[in-house]
């Protein structure tokens, strides 16, 4: 990472961080976006993209938190698995080109499902409990595989199948985030045994951006522009999965 492209790319970070925990999210697709686009290297993006994804979604987690919209009976059963498999997908390496392609469209779908459904739900149900634990294993592995926190797959279920209305699911993701991105972290160390220090200089803009979304997300956007900001976060991950 020269010098020069540094304030460029710290502006790009804080830009992700804000976009991205304005709906309970930590960034990581976002942050892997942004560096690929500067060319830095696979072993730096990865574990950068993962640290900064804890931070960014800590901060949403206490927001969406002191502002009532968390649900601890919601949280358990999809965070119960998630994590160690997280581990699981973390050390592996990344599959195949089909992967990419199908993870992309999918969240491509998504992106244009809440574009045409832009009003909330007004009641939710209660997830089954074994759809929510194997779901949550489900987006463990997902999270790990491709060196996000898994909330870019998580927020979309919960509003699909009516288990959350949008700031819920969001106050859900944001520590089911954290929770995935430690143990995809730590599975990526076991397997390359090093981290790129120099990614933390990026703490302080993402940091700063994160406070600054979730803030809004968590007490001034309406439901109808979490939506939307939701929508353009998937449409952003996807096309990284689809170009990279």
């Amino acid at each position: 990472m020269t010098p020069e492209i540094l304030p460029w790319l710290a502006l790009a970070i804080f830009a992700m961080a804000l976009l991205y925990s304005s709906v309970g999210h930590g960034g990581s697709s976002g942050y892997i976006a942004v560096m690929s686009l500067f060319a830095l290297a696979p072993s730096f993006i990865k574990p950068t993209a993962l640290a900064l994804n804890i931070l960014v979604a800590s901060i949403g987690s206490v927001q969406f938190y002191r502002a009532g919209y968390f649900s601890w009976r919601l949280f358990w059963p999809f965070a119960l698995l998630a994590a160690p498999l997280a581990f699981v997908g973390g050390f592996t390496a990344l599959p195949p080109r089909t992967f990419k392609l199908l993870v992309g469209g999918v969240l491509l779908f998504a992106a244009l499902r809440l574009v045409l459904a832009p009003h909330d739900a007004d009641a939710t149900r209660e997830p089954p409990r074994l759809a929510a634990l194997a779901s949550g294993g489900a987006i463990g592995v997902l999270a790990g595989l491709t060196g996000t926190g898994g909330g870019i797959f998580m927020t979309p279920l919960l509003l699909f199948f009516g288990w959350a209305n949008l700031r819920t699911a969001a106050a859900v993701s944001a520590p089911f985030i954290v929770l995935n991105s430690i143990a995809g972290l730590a599975g990526n160390l076991a397997a390359t045994r090093e981290f790129p220090l120099a990614g933390l200089g990026l703490a302080g803009v993402a940091g700063l951006g994160g406070a600054i979304g979730s803030y809004l997300g968590s007490h001034r956007l309406p439901p109808p522009i979490i939506r939307q900001l939701l929508a353009a976060v998937l449409a952003i991950a996807g096309l990284k999965m689809l170009l990279a």
